[in-house]
């Protein structure tokens, strides 16, 4: 009995250090589903970038936080720096992962020998960094949350 109260002890007393060592942190960051609908809304009003709006939620060093909307496919891609992670919301589309980037002669960046999946709302993609990728069809449109990390 003698030492389950000393344990007792030791373990309250090491709690305690260690909620006393804490120091206070910075609140999470919080944008409300109107605000990034707004954010997407004002992205595709501006018009920078025909079928694609962005709206940007946090973009760091170490990370970048976006939710997109795209109703129309786009060129392929490749980033050198940083894992994507989809995570559709809404609508649906064909994402080509993998292979290689060509440019045809007829313009526009395509992939060659990638894996196309149809991707629909509650899908995630993880897109590790130098991964080729493309939306090669949006069928109406096609929004989801973008993290690279």
């Amino acid at each position: 009995m003698q030492v389950k109260k000393v344990l007792m002890s030791a373990l309250i007393a090491t709690t305690m250090a260690s909620l006393s060592a804490q120091s206070p942190k910075p609140p999470g960051q919080y944008m409300s589903g109107a605000e990034i609908a707004s954010a997407v809304a004002a992205a595709a009003a501006a018009g920078d970038r025909p079928g694609m709006a962005v709206g940007r939620f946090v973009n760091t060093d170490d990370y970048r936080i976006n939710m997109i909307h795209r109703t129309a496919a786009a060129g392929a891609i490749v980033h050198d720096v940083g894992t994507e992670l989809h995570y559709i919301t809404d609508g649906a589309g064909t994402l080509v992962t993998g292979g290689v980037i060509v440019r045809p002669a007829s313009g526009g960046a395509v992939i060659e020998g990638g894996k196309a999946q149809r991707v629909a709302a509650g899908d995630m993609v993880l897109i590790p960094v130098g991964t080729p990728h493309w939306y090669s069809a949006v069928e109406g449109s096609v929004s989801y949350l973008e993290v690279r990390f």
